[in-house]
């Protein structure tokens, strides 16, 4: 693992551990066994590694979930995969997840540009924007029907880590509040 590497995951763990306030940029360094100069030396300030940080999460994500859709044929295939593939990342990497949620929620999302914004959501968007132009959605806004769908992923994963449930009814509940979201957006004229 390179330096900003090890810089990256230091702080991934601090920041879930302790909040993005709570985590001086020395403690990252040293956990991380670099010096300060060599942590500012990668990025400037601690806003730029938070922003770092969560652009190299959600490109992680994205990665992860074009590999999900690429083989389904629909619109709802992709977006039974696409719902299905966010959920079990999230389970496979808490703490990934849970920093993309305390990003969102934070003053850092204003530091992403607009066009890294929109690059961090175009898997997403394109799916939604197909299956909407094909008449499979209702008519909402495409990006209220992605909120929706963040919501019952967050949902869904905060049930599912709050709970213990076996593997076969993780998948039964997985697969049962897709459905229930599928409903919400979906066109009711087609099947």
């Amino acid at each position: 693992m390179d330096k900003p590497e090890k810089i990256l995951a230091t702080a991934l763990r601090l920041f879930v551990t302790y909040g993005f306030h709570g985590t001086p940029t020395s403690k990252i360094a040293s956990e991380a066994g670099v010096s300060n100069g060599t942590l500012f030396h990668y990025f400037k300030t601690k806003d730029d590694l938070v922003v770092a940080l969560y652009t190299s999460i959600r490109g992680e994500l994205n990665q992860f979930l074009v590999r999900q859709i690429n083989t389904a044929s629909t619109s709802k295939e992709k977006f039974r995969r696409l719902f299905v593939g966010s959920v079990e990342w999230a389970l496979h990497n808490g703490d990934a997840f849970y920093f993309i949620q305390q990003f969102r929620f934070s003053p850092h999302l204003n530091l992403v540009s607009e066009e890294e914004s929109r690059r961090q959501s175009e898997v997403h968007m394109e799916l939604l924007q197909e299956a909407r132009n094909a008449n499979w959605l209702k008519p909402l806004p495409v990006d209220l029907i992605a909120t929706l769908t963040a919501s019952q992923i967050s949902g869904i994963h905060q049930y599912l880590v709050e709970k213990t449930v076996s593997p076969d009814e993780q998948r039964k509940l997985i697969d049962d509040v897709f459905e229930l979201t599928w409903a919400t957006v979906a066109n009711p004229e087609l099947p």
